[in-house]
């Protein structure tokens, strides 16, 4: 491992391991020595960075969502956009899980850790957002609109929800039918 990493893989390497070990060991284990070890860091180098853990904690949510917007930015406009968008807010694959795994504690925890407020409800808006853009795209009634947004937004915490909890094993193709037959309800 190179000595040193620019300041950006630095901040992705320990928000990830952040995840791996909030994932494995839960919110109480999340502190800087576990995630410097899962980082393969010296404690003493992420210090400086994340000088407590709420700073790590806030660090690993936004990583999180900004990931999801990443990818979302990524898909072309056009034909199934919204589905394509939709299904990036679902935890699908292995990375996905991971991310809403994070939501899903970091999410908890930020009902009664005030550092994590802040950080939740931009998480939320922002997925609210995606789900609004979606809807824009199937739904030409404004009003209309705005409750759909609702509806979906809804549906897909649900969703998400739903497949995190469930035993891997299952699979998650039940998930992309119930989605595809709520859009085929709207457009």
């Amino acid at each position: 491992m190179p000595r040193t990493l620019d300041a950006d893989e630095r901040d992705r390497r320990v928000s990830e391991a952040a995840w791996k070990v909030l994932v494995r060991d839960g919110i109480p284990a999340l502190s800087v020595r576990r995630i410097a070890a899962e980082a393969g860091l010296p404690p003493s180098s992420l210090r400086y960075t994340f000088p407590t853990q709420a700073s790590v904690r806030i660090r690993a949510y936004e990583l999180a969502v900004e990931q999801v917007l990443t990818r979302v930015a990524a898909i072309p406009q056009g034909d199934r956009w919204a589905r394509k968008v939709l299904l990036e807010l679902l935890p699908l694959d292995e990375q996905r899980r991971l991310e809403m795994e994070v939501f899903l504690a970091l999410g908890t925890a930020a009902m009664t850790d005030a550092d994590l407020r802040g950080t939740y409800r931009s998480a939320h808006l922002a997925i609210r957002d995606l789900c609004a853009q979606a809807v824009q795209t199937l739904v030409a009634d404004p009003t209309a609109a705005s409750m759909e947004t609702e509806r979906l937004h809804a549906l897909i915490d649900g969703l998400a929800l739903h497949l995190v909890r469930q035993d891997p094993a299952v699979g998650t193709d039940w998930a992309v039918r119930v989605l595809d037959a709520h859009l085929s309800q709207l457009g």
